[in-house]
C-alpha cells in the first residue's frame, strides 16, 4: 500500500502534521516552527515531505525570522516553552525547532520538559569535532553571521573561535527569509549559499566538516557537499538522530539477525 502524506493546519494553534507510515498516535517528533509565509522546498524542516516519520508542527505566533534572529527572541521565551509543553502532552517523543538561533533557549526549554529537546543544529558542532583529524575544525554556515553571537554558541557548547560565514544580507535567500516574501528563486538562492560555503572554506583551510545553522539551508546540502568536498550536517541530520533514539519504529536490525 502506498504511504500517505498529509499536511494540515488545525484550529488556531497552528498545528501541522506530517505523516508517512506510522501516525502520530505511535509517537512523533514535535517541531516548534516560526510564523512565516516564505517558501519551504523539500528538505526545509517545514516541508511536510522532508521526513519519512511523523512530525507535528506547532507554529509559535509572532516568532518571525526577524524577531528570532535579529531582534530579542527571549521576549518569546514563554510562548516557546508553552508550545513545547503542549507538544509533549500530545505525545511528542522529542522536540526541536525551525531556527538554529533558538540555541539561546536550549537550557530553559529542556528544563521544562521530560523528553529530549534540541533547539539548534549547532549542537552537532561539539559532537562532530572529536571525529575529525587533529587540527581540523567544524565550520558554521548561518543565515546571518552578524547576528550569531558568542551567547548562541556558548548555549550549545560550540567553541567560540568556530569559523563562521553567513548569507549575503542583500541576497535573494536572505531577503526572502527576513522580509518573509512569498516567492523564492531557488537557483539564485543556491548560488548564494554556495558562494558563502566557498568563502567559509576558502578563509579557513582547517575546516573538516560544515554544520548548517539555518533550517532553510538543507535543500542545498548536496550542492554544498559537492562544492566543498566536505561532510555537511544540518537540522535534518539532527532530527533523524533524535528519531532513531526515541522511536520503537525506527529501522534497527533485529537482535541476533544475520545480514542478508
Amino acid at each position: 500500500m502506498a504511504q500517505m502524506d498529509r499536511c494540515a493546519r488545525l484550529g488556531g494553534q497552528g498545528v501541522g502534521v506530517n505523516q508517512r507510515g506510522a501516525g502520530p498516535s505511535a509517537g512523533f517528533i514535535g517541531l516548534l516552527q516560526l510564523q512565516t509565509r516564505f517558501p519551504r522546498p523539500v528538505g526545509d524542516i517545514g516541508h511536510p515531505r522532508t521526513f519519512d516519520f511523523p512530525v507535528v508542527r506547532r507554529i509559535v505566533h509572532q516568532a518571525t525570522a526577524q524577531a528570532v534572529v535579529r531582534d530579542d527572541p527571549m521576549v518569546l521565551r514563554q510562548a516557546f516553552i508553552e508550545a513545547a509543553q503542549q507538544l509533549q502532552a500530545e505525545g511528542a517523543l522529542a522536540i526541536t525547532t525551525s531556527c538554529g538561533f533558538l540555541a539561546l533557549m536550549q537550557q530553559e526549554i529542556a528544563q521544562s520538559l521530560h523528553v529530549p529537546f534540541a533547539a539548534s543544529a549547532l549542537s552537532q558542532v561539539s559532537w562532530i569535532t572529536p571525529l575529525l583529524a587533529a587540527g581540523r575544525r567544524v565550520g558554521i554556515l548561518t543565515a546571518d553571521a552578524s547576528a550569531l553571537t558568542p551567547e548562541h554558541l556558548r548555549a550549545v557548547g560550540v567553541p567560540l573561535d568556530a569559523p563562521i560565514a553567513g548569507l549575503d544580507p542583500a541576497g535573494e535567500l536572505s531577503r526572502t527569509l527576513f522580509e518573509d516574501r512569498p516567492t523564492l528563486d531557488m537557483r539564485q538562492a543556491e548560488a548564494e549559499v554556495l558562494d558563502a560555503a566557498r568563502a567559509l572554506v576558502g578563509a579557513h583551510r582547517d575546516i573538516g566538516a560544515i554544520v548548517l545553522e539555518c533550517t532553510n539551508l538543507p535543500p542545498y546540502r548536496g550542492a554544498i557537499r559537492r562544492a566543498t568536498g566536505l561532510p555537511v550536517y544540518d537540522c535534518n541530520t539532527l532530527v533523524h538522530w533524535l528519531w532513531q533514539g526515541v522511536s520503537h519504529q525506527a529501522s534497527l536490525p533485529l537482535q541476533g539477525s544475520s545480514p542478508s
